[in-house]
């Protein structure tokens, strides 16, 4: 007798796999933190000897900024293709494979002196930013429920936290010792996230089943990184510029022919169908904002800090005190993992993500009117940083909530994609505003005061319109768990073959001892 079939319209409680506890969870909630907060760090690592560069590498000025762009581009291609070989290989490969990725990286960054080999280590640490989707998966099937929405929310605050915390630490280590020293840190961490994640964590069987669409991989990242360059470079180029327009233009229509090739697969890389779900589509759009709105202080601010006394508003931070002044908001995102945990549980994601885009733009307002000494813009960071913990925490709960078990990773993996759209605008965004509302300063220009509320209001107006467009998702049930009874009746129809998927799932839950 055949097995019967998953409909193809399947919804996302149908194809909730059987969830169970594991040994040892609070080691594993540790492993997984340590590890994604190690991968966030590469995001920050290099921008404070950004403007030595050129010199300790012998290239132009242009060139070397590749070396803090290529991260973010192999990055925001790593997410989504890391999420989907979980989906179809297991969440464990993975996660211990961008581990290896970040090692290698880091080994070639320390051991290289010159542009070609740092670049491609800098390629292969953004890659290794998938491990922060994954993660988040993973967490969110093997969580017993009562740490459910704590784990998902302290992993998810990673993306900021090592953001913010990398700048200091960098810095010091910078100052300190020669820049080598940044990716020697970063192998030996590097190192330990490989090993740890080896031992530590149980491998899952996977989800979902097929193979890899390396076609739909390939398409997606010509598109993605050819919009993303275009948009970061614009302010370089000429918003105007053949090169310019050329290259976001093309990217526009590689993911055009991208998204028709994908409706037409049997096992898509992003199936577009479920992404185009109304409460997935708007929890991007909300995504996109929200990128938006946490980047724009990790580029406004600092730059406020550092600007010179001479100015009469700049507050003259050396870059070490400018990451010291960042660092508490990094620490607020933690702090708020239990806020933000307590309101999933008690509100559910929506209410969730609205009330921290809604804070998030409360932050930015106080900078509007506060900005005179370091502590109100440390004080507006904070406040911002709150709201960017609750916010990244409901995301991926949305996401997964209304997804299939076997497209959860794919869709965590394209929201941290659309996150990471929205920060690379912000960049962009941000450098116009900055070079076109500026003044002379000691024969330098400067922007002006007022180019910097300016980027404050742009970034408080995004979290809200973040917020409003997360009102418009379906309200869902506080709590997001299935109860076993749920769970039992959505099965019933495979219970043979759910049965033997149980006792595979029960044997391999068993952490491995390498």
């Amino acid at each position: 007798m055949p097995e019967p079939k998953v409909p193809v319209n399947e919804s996302p409680q149908t194809a909730s796999p059987a969830k169970g506890s594991v040994r040892h969870p609070a080691l594993i909630l540790l492993v997984i933190g340590f590890s994604s907060l190690c991968a966030s760090l590469m995001q920050s690592l290099v921008i404070p000897i950004q403007p030595e560069l050129p010199s300790m590498l012998g290239t132009s000025a242009s060139n070397a900024a590749w070396v803090v762009t290529a991260t973010l581009l192999a990055g925001g291609v790593a997410m989504p293709v890391a999420g989907r070989l979980a989906d179809l290989k297991g969440c464990k490969p993975v996660l211990i494979g961008s581990a290896a990725l970040m090692l290698a990286g880091s080994l070639i960054c320390a051991l290289g002196d010159s542009l070609a080999p740092v670049l491609v280590g800098r390629v292969l640490q953004g890659l290794a930013m998938g491990y922060i989707p994954v993660a988040i998966s993973f967490v969110r099937e093997v969580m017993p429920p009562r740490l459910r929405n704590t784990a998902v929310a302290g992993i998810s605050a990673t993306l900021g936290v090592g953001g913010a915390l990398g700048l200091p630490l960098a810095a010091w280590i910078a100052q300190a010792y020669d820049w080598h020293a940044l990716f020697w840190m970063a192998s030996a961490l590097a190192v330990i996230m490989v090993v740890s994640t080896a031992v530590a964590l149980p491998h899952r069987a996977p989800a979902g089943s097929g193979k890899l669409d390396v076609i739909g991989a390939i398409g997606m990242a010509i598109g993605v990184v050819a919009v993303l360059v275009g948009v970061s470079k614009g302010n370089d180029w000429g918003w105007a510029s053949a090169a310019t327009l050329g290259v976001i233009i093309g990217g526009v229509a590689a993911l055009l022919l991208w998204a028709w090739f994908e409706l037409r697969q049997d096992s898509p890389l992003v199936d577009l169908r479920t992404m185009a779900r109304r409460p997935i589509l708007l929890t991007n759009l909300a995504a996109l904002m929200a990128g938006f709105g946490m980047m724009a202080q990790a580029i406004v601010i600092p730059q406020l800090l550092q600007a010179p006394d001479a100015t009469g508003y700049g507050l003259g931070q050396t870059m070490l005190q400018t990451g010291l002044w960042m660092a508490p908001g990094g620490l607020m995102m933690l702090a708020f993992t239990p806020i933000s945990s307590g309101m999933l549980t008690r509100f559910g994601g929506r209410a969730t993500l609205a009330t921290g885009m809604v804070v998030l733009s409360s932050g930015y307002l106080v900078a509007f009117f506060l900005s005179a000494a370091p502590w109100q813009l440390m004080l507006a960071s904070c406040i911002s940083s709150a709201g960017v913990g609750i916010a990244y925490a409901a995301m991926p709960t949305l996401i997964m909530e209304n997804s299939p078990a076997s497209e959860a990773g794919s869709g965590v993996g394209v929201n941290a994609l659309m996150r990471s759209m929205g920060t690379t605008s912000a960049g962009a965004v941000m450098a116009i505003v900055l070079t076109a509302v500026t003044t002379t300063v000691g024969g330098e220009s400067l922007p002006t005061v007022t180019a910097f509320k300016i980027c404050f209001l742009l970034a408080a107006v995004a979290g809200l319109g973040a917020a409003a467009t997360t009102l418009f998702i379906k309200r869902g049930r506080p709590g997001t768990d299935e109860t076993d009874e749920d769970q039992a009746q959505a099965e019933a129809p495979a219970a043979g073959s759910a049965a033997e998927d149980s006792q595979a799932r029960e044997t391999s839950e068993e952490p491995a001892l390498i």
